[in-house]
């Protein structure tokens, strides 16, 4: 490797240190000029949250069930006739199952769609330790789920971290995979390639550095009663959320352990390897779904995808951001079923 990725990874791991560090001492500041007002933000004002929105049971998304493999018990809900093709969703960071709830009533006309919550999430089960959160692990769950299902193959449509898992799984297990669809996430080599020559991504991947220490991240995302959430208007500019759905995250992430298992994602992936080759592209066709601008990801990684995939077609939908499926689903859903059924 380069002198030069020595350089910026050492740059980026000092990013994430230095706002480690600010972001540590703001906390201490907070407590120390208010150590009440602080408890009361942060301790007394978390909400217990033991009852299900009622959007979560929203039966035009279907119904609740659970699936036991080897190592995890998964969560999912499904719809639409089970004789019809399996339409298989993987969520992103920091989102469940009902992500997808826009694609779900779209295609369960056609396919049976099944959402789920990866392992960590939601009502999946959360086992401790970041190493099992390593995405071979998390491949392994989708291969074990398509046949616990009763199914051999599926449309898989992924997003963000969902996105990652997929890349990964297509490569193993093609066979599983009738096409491929990917929203707003490069394929891991393409992502590991373009941080080691873009100073830019590496500012975009901070929070990544953020996550690798202890505890800090789950307590920031549940500080005043999970009061990022109440910011995800700017997630979607272009579809706003209902105080429902706002509720729906906060009631999925309102609990220290349901906010470390998706952390341990990032904290596992900086902590173990997985080569890929070029030799060795993907050959299930692929269709690349890109919400643009994206603060997360740099779009021009889109394209860029195609070094590892033989049959590739990319859709960049502008206006819309990185949370596409749920801020522009209609574009969104579209561009899905045209590349499915063409």
């Amino acid at each position: 490797m380069s002198v030069k990725f020595y350089i910026q990874s050492a740059v980026s791991k000092l990013i994430g240190f230095f706002l480690a560090c600010l972001i540590s001492l703001a906390i201490v500041v907070q407590f120390i000029k208010g150590p009440i007002q602080f408890i009361k933000l942060n301790v007394l004002k978390l909400k217990k949250r033991n009852v299900m929105p009622p959007c979560l049971n929203d039966p035009s998304l279907g119904n609740h069930d659970f699936v036991h493999l080897e190592d995890v018990r998964l969560h999912y809900v499904a719809s639409g006739d089970e004789g019809k093709p399996l339409m298989l969703f993987l969520h992103g960071f920091p989102e469940f199952w009902y992500s997808w709830r826009y694609q779900i009533r779209e295609f369960r006309k056609d396919y049976r769609v099944v959402a789920v919550d990866m392992r960590g999430y939601g009502d999946s089960d959360k086992p401790k330790g970041k190493e099992n959160y390593v995405v071979q692990k998390l491949s392994g769950d989708i291969k074990q789920l398509i046949p616990a299902l009763g199914y051999k193959k599926c449309f898989l449509v992924a997003h963000d971290w969902g996105g990652a898992v997929a890349w990964n799984f297509t490569s193993n297990y093609p066979e599983m995979v009738e096409k491929l669809v990917i929203c707003n996430c490069p394929h891991p080599a393409t992502f590991a390639k373009y941080l080691r020559t873009h100073f830019s991504q590496i500012k975009k991947s901070w929070y990544m550095m953020f996550f690798q220490i202890p505890m800090l991240p789950e307590f920031l995302l549940g500080m005043n009663d999970c009061a990022s959430f109440d910011r995800m208007e700017e997630w979607f500019p272009n579809n706003k959320l209902t105080s429902d759905d706002i509720e729906a995250y906060k009631y999925t992430f309102s609990t220290k352990e349901s906010r470390t298992g998706p952390v341990n994602y990032y904290r596992a992936a900086f902590n173990s390897e997985v080569r890929y080759s070029r030799k060795n592209k993907i050959s299930v066709p692929t269709l690349v779904i890109w919400g643009d601008p994206d603060k997360a990801l740099n779009t021009e990684m889109a394209e860029l995808c195609r070094e590892y995939v033989e049959d590739m077609k990319v859709k960049v939908i502008e206006n819309s951001s990185h949370f596409v499926i749920s801020d522009r689903p209609t574009e969104t859903n579209e561009a899905i079923r045209q590349f499915i059924e063409n």
